[in-house]
């Protein structure tokens, strides 16, 4: 199990060595790069166990699914599994789906009700069907009413879903993109759904040429409604995660590091707080919001409007999570990593879990944890 240990500056760290960590066939990112270090503020575990929540995020850079949720003794209690390119990220109590770099997966779990694993994990994520996309660069991903997943296809531009026979079944794509190519033209990333259907869909621009959006991050972005094609917000900075929530349509300025609004009689984006880092994966919860922070990459997410707050704030880009009071933007707990992880992406509440653990389809474990469903004989 995960322990804390005390900081020197109050917070609490997770050492290491004792995260709980699946064996891996093959040496990861994570591991060549060097170590990593774990900090969180004093009242997160509590903050967790209060609102009966576990949460799930993702670092496609270091390929990894995480999982935290309060163990026993009222400790943080943090799961990996390696997944490459790791990125959307959507689940509940009973199933979780991830994008990787080739395929997508869905997890369920295997726990039935007053059931433990090892006497303290609730929920048991196995992986139980992979569904081979080929390298599309699967950003967001959402669970349509008819129970079948929808997923941003970044690299063709479009809104898709899984194709029994083929790598993808595209099903939407903007108005300004003229052709289905494989070819990154407007950097389409976000997905907000509503009642189980797609709403609206972030890009940083309207281009139509292979990487013409890398020339308009500054204040290309746009939110299109997918029903009507209308713009419903322009003028943003690499915009991402819109999402419908309390009948407001929230979104992450990246580019600016702002997690805000569009006003409902205008296009206008209404900032709520500013994060010390690149923001992608927005999730909400009660009266909170959940947003993933990334150090800047070079030569991608360097030269934006957020380097020039960063120094005027005096502050260090991080990586990690914050959760903020979604009334005034107050920062309430956070998750911090320092070190091999420097980007995470996406992120989703887990209602109803305690402390989940997943299994990688790589690790040594999955090998022989078998489990049978009733066969009613």
């Amino acid at each position: 199990m995960s322990k804390e240990k005390p900081a020197a500056d109050g917070v609490e760290t997770i050492a290491p060595e004792d995260r709980n960590v699946p064996t891996e066939a093959a040496p990861t990112a994570a591991a060549e790069a060097g170590t990593i270090d774990i900090s969180f503020s004093p009242g997160l575990t509590s903050f967790l166990a209060s609102n009966n929540i576990a949460l799930g995020f993702t670092s496609y850079q270091t390929g990894r699914l995480y999982l935290i949720g309060h163990g026993p003794e009222g400790k943080l209690a943090l799961h990996e599994a390696v997944y490459p390119q790791a990125m959307g990220l959507t689940g509940n109590a009973d199933r979780i789906y991830l994008g990787t770099l080739t395929q997508i997966v869905r997890m369920e779990n295997v726990l039935g009700l007053g059931q433990r694993a090892n006497h303290v994990h609730d929920k048991v994520y196995v992986p139980r069907n992979l569904q081979t996309t080929g390298n599309i660069d699967i950003h967001e991903l959402g669970i349509q009413d008819n129970g079948r997943i929808l997923f941003v296809n970044t690299r063709y531009n479009c809104l898709c879903e899984p194709s029994l026979t083929h790598s993808f079944k595209p099903v939407w794509k903007p108005d300004f993109i003229s052709e289905l190519v494989g070819e990154d033209r407007c950097h389409l990333n976000g997905l907000a759904m509503v009642d189980g259907k797609p709403k609206y869909v972030s890009a940083v621009s309207r281009s139509d040429v292979v990487n013409g959006w890398r020339e308009d991050r500054d204040e290309g972005g746009l939110i299109v409604d997918v029903e009507s094609q209308a713009i419903v917000a322009d003028g943003l900075s690499m915009p991402h995660s819109p999402r419908v929530h309390d009948g407001r349509l929230w979104l992450l300025n990246s580019g600016t590091g702002e997690l805000g609004w569009i006003a409902p009689d205008s296009p206008q984006f209404v900032p709520l707080a500013f994060f010390p880092g690149f923001l992608r994966g927005l999730a909400f919860h009660g009266d909170h919001a959940f947003v993933t922070l990334s150090k800047p990459r070079k030569g991608h997410f360097e030269g934006l409007a957020l380097d020039g707050l960063l120094k005027a704030k005096d502050s260090e880009a991080w990586c990690g999570v914050q959760i903020v009071s979604k009334a005034d933007g107050a920062l309430r707990h956070w998750l911090r990593f320092e070190g091999a992880i420097t980007e995470l992406f996406d992120i989703c509440v887990l209602p109803g879990v305690r402390n989940p653990i997943t299994l990688g389809p790589n690790s040594v474990e999955i090998r022989d944890f078998l489990t049978i469903e009733p066969a009613g004989l």
